[in-house]
């Protein structure tokens, strides 16, 4: 397997982007990419798409060509290929991406994720589909109401409480200050998350985050052609998915997402270190719940002890830990099959020292990119 590169990001601002279509910001990401690998679009040679729902949010299946189209690459007929896996889309399209790379089936390609939901009336019945339509949502769940359980539980075996989950959720919005393409580039406070109305008791509006529209490109190229476009890249040491069942109670331990423990294992063998080696960590935070759930089946908190971290401040900038320097899903914005691109490519910016106010200094990073309650996981190693 050859070593793997990324040449070049780029991505759209997050947010309700009302006056943008979803070709726009398409445009707009990959013109971004193309420009900062310095190369042509006649030198793409493959495309891989993490899109979770374009046939219900646009009405718009094929999405793969129509990207490839507007993107201007229909002229050269590359393969371009969509790839889904609910909030997890854009993490296994980059992973696709890397296997064509390593493998030496192609030496540069495109990973891209992109969504646009604000034109359709309920973004989140959308996002529900992302949770077991026979066994969970049948009987009244609902994505954010397992999370809540999966809180309520937490609090109840080991003292976390609602403050803790809103810290998460002011940490990430101060990052997000500095991050010129997040959709909410404002503080908040504790008590403005707490006061909050509930979207499911004991999570409240302030502790989910936003579905957005956004689109994220990523260029990969192999070692050897990478060197010819610059002399930052930023190499994917590993990059490894993994399942779980798909309802929660089918689950030994509800607080346990034994896709991301077995992701993160391997992600870390693969890329021949430790966890202590990681000195930038971007994870999923689709509710602060999920953050901190994250913070102990990765490992860099004991189980049970994640709120401790959230406490002791260690997951902020300047800590121990340093977690969503990019100001995660929560006040970034959570363009769902975007999101695990967009992960990926703040990684680069950190690793390459292009992160701004935000810039963490850091050798290697990790990517933590999880669909619906954890039955899909993506983790990546990635390393300047």
């Amino acid at each position: 397997m050859r070593r793997v590169a990324i040449i070049g990001v780029g991505m759209s601002r997050f947010g309700e982007l009302w006056e943008r279509s979803f070709r726009d910001i398409v445009i707009s990401a990959g013109t971004e990419a193309i420009e900062d690998a310095n190369l042509e679009g006649r030198e793409i040679e493959a495309m891989y798409v993490g899109n979770m729902s374009g046939g219900r949010f646009l009405a718009q299946e094929h999405i793969a060509a129509l990207i490839a189209d507007y993107s201007g690459l229909a002229s050269i007929n590359i393969p371009s290929i969509r790839v889904e896996a609910g909030d997890a889309s854009g993490g296994v399209a980059l992973k696709e991406a890397y296997i064509a790379v390593a493998s030496g089936i192609h030496d540069i390609v495109i990973a891209a994720g992109a969504e646009k939901v604000t034109d359709v009336g309920s973004a989140m019945e959308i996002m529900n589909s992302s949770i077991d339509q026979e066994w969970e949502a049948f009987h009244g769940a609902t994505l954010a109401s397992l999370y809540a359980m999966m809180a309520r539980f937490h609090m109840h075996e080991y003292g976390s409480t609602e403050e803790d989950l809103a810290k998460i959720s002011v940490k990430n919005h101060r990052n997000a200050v500095h991050n010129p393409k997040a959709q909410f580039r404002r503080e908040i406070s504790v008590e403005a998350v707490l006061s909050s109305p509930y979207v499911a008791e004991p999570l409240k509006v302030l502790d989910s985050a936003p579905i957005s529209d956004g689109a994220s490109v990523i260029i990969l190229a192999s070692e050897d052609v990478a060197r010819k476009y610059t002399d930052t890249p930023v190499f994917i040491d590993s990059i490894v998915q993994s399942s779980d069942y798909f309802a929660l109670q089918n689950r030994e331990d509800v607080l346990e997402m034994r896709s991301v423990r077995v992701a993160t294992r391997k992600a870390l063998k693969l890329a021949r270190c430790e966890l202590r080696d990681i000195g930038v960590f971007e994870m999923h935070d689709s509710f602060t719940i999920t953050e901190m759930l994250l913070y102990e089946n990765v490992g860099i908190a004991e189980k049970g002890k994640g709120h401790e971290l959230v406490r002791e401040g260690e997951v902020e900038l300047g800590g121990r830990t340093p977690v969503n320097p990019s100001g995660g899903l929560k006040a970034c914005g959570h363009a769902v099959g975007a999101t695990g691109i967009r992960q990926a490519a703040e990684i680069a910016l950190q690793l390459r020292g292009d992160a701004g106010k935000r810039q963490v200094d850091a050798e290697r990073g990790m990517v933590v990119n999880v669909g619906g309650t954890g039955a899909t996981a993506v983790v990546s190693v990635f390393r300047r």
